[in-house]
């Protein structure tokens, strides 16, 4: 087999014009497949990674009525009653779970004011404890809400960077008092997310799709705080925390379970789900998964094209060293020995061109990704099945031309010109 290996390479080098235009096909087919695959993955990680964000994993589990959701804007759900401590213990059993936490919310809270500066569009959430590190956020400057801040019902506020931006500009907002539905609120804390990411924004679509809502930022007041600007007994949502990206849905779905089973409600339309942006990233990727099939089996037609070129040198070759064939036969040389020489060839040649695609195709992913913005992900399975595909194809087209050249008579060989 070394021998034949040897031999192969001796044989490459010593017509490389004709050699490499031979793996010109394969090449080109490969290097295509592994373009379209690096974008094809670059481009699922970057639709992941829009919906999902920075990677804390937090899923957010709110009231529907029907199929959408309950907008608490224009007041608590009727005969809807709010979860309890026991609810939330259940949910924390949840395997997939790391961290849960309920809270209160106001998409499009109205009455936030410093001074003459209103804050328009932001939300305002009522939160426990365990909000800020089940949603994936940190105490950037000042703290976070005390203990003595849920038992002395303290009005006490907490800014997201967005909000502190938004409201105070170049002031530091500690200690600084804004007006929330006309009380005062006392700044203690400015909150940000542990990871931050920027989604990639290409459309209005993308703009809406991944964080049109989350610009104008969000206010944080305490659980016991929140029956002065609203009410009492309110539905509450659910923000929790998985282990992993891939548990996410699992978590989601189960802590929605246990929510419904839980719900104490005398309208049957209202009941929990999880807003599972995993699913919805699989999703988008699916949609896009027909158009880039199309692609790769183009570019396949390419590796064809290239293993019918791999036959045709082959046959040229066997014609060319048919005195050859016929002294290796009249010295010994088994019909095997002659088949295996000119597979192992017909296999190194495209071997070596798909080698050379893979390095053409990385180097191909990364000038697309440069020029159209489209992220690229080298995949290693696909660099090793190329190079294990083209090997095939090298037997499969360098078949014929072998079996030739195994029974070719070796008399009729020698007498060859």
């Amino acid at each position: 087999m070394l021998e034949n290996i040897r031999l192969s390479f001796q044989g490459i080098w010593s017509h490389k014009m004709r050699s490499f235009l031979t793996m010109l096909g394969i090449i080109i087919g490969i290097a295509s497949i592994i373009s379209i695959v690096s974008t094809i993955k670059g481009t699922n990680e970057q639709i992941k990674e829009n919906l999902i964000g920075a990677g804390n994993n937090s899923i957010q589990i709110e009231l529907y009525q029907g199929d959408s959701a309950y907008w608490m804007d224009q007041g608590a759900p009727q005969g809807v009653s709010a979860p309890n401590q026991e609810v939330l213990e259940e949910v924390l059993k949840i395997p997939e779970v790391k961290s849960a936490s309920f809270y209160n919310k106001r998409d499009y809270a109205d009455s936030i004011y410093y001074k003459n500066t209103s804050m328009d569009g932001g939300k305002l959430l009522g939160i426990d404890r365990n909000y800020l590190s089940a949603a994936g956020y940190d105490i950037c400057a000042g703290r976070g809400f005390a203990d003595s801040d849920y038992t002395q019902i303290k009005k006490v506020a907490i800014l997201d960077d967005k909000a502190a931006s938004t409201l105070f500009q170049h002031e530091n907002p500690l200690g600084k008092t804004i007006e929330l539905k006309g009380e005062p609120f006392t700044v203690v804390g400015v909150a940000k997310a542990s990871e931050e990411f920027e989604p990639v924004i290409n459309s209005w679509n993308d703009y809406y799709t991944y964080y049109g809502e989350q610009m104008a930022g969000f206010v944080l007041v305490p659980t016991a705080s929140w029956p002065i600007l609203y009410g009492f007994d309110e539905a509450q949502n659910m923000v929790l925390q998985a282990n992993s990206t891939e548990e996410m849905s699992d978590a989601g779905r189960k802590a929605a379970e246990v929510l419904n089973t839980n719900l104490v409600s005398d309208q049957e339309q209202f009941g929990y789900k999880a807003q599972d942006a995993l699913e919805k990233a699989k999703n988008l990727q699916k949609l896009s998964a027909s158009t880039n099939n199309q692609l790769l089996w183009i570019a396949s037609i390419s590796l064809l094209v290239g293993g019918i070129g791999v036959m045709n040198i082959m046959l040229v070759s066997v014609t060319e060293r048919t005195s050859e064939i016929g002294l290796k036969k009249a010295i010994g040389a088994r019909k095997r020995t002659i088949l295996g020489q000119f597979l192992t060839e017909a296999a190194v040649l495209t071997s070596l061109g798909g080698v050379i695609g893979v390095a053409a195709g990385n180097v191909l992913a990364k000038v697309i990704s440069r020029i159209s913005g489209t992220p690229a992900a080298i995949s290693i399975p696909a660099i090793v099945g190329s190079v294990a595909f083209s090997m095939l194809i090298g037997i499969i087209f360098g078949l014929l031309p072998s079996i030739k050249a195994a029974n070719l008579n070796p008399i009729d060989a020698l007498r060859h010109e």
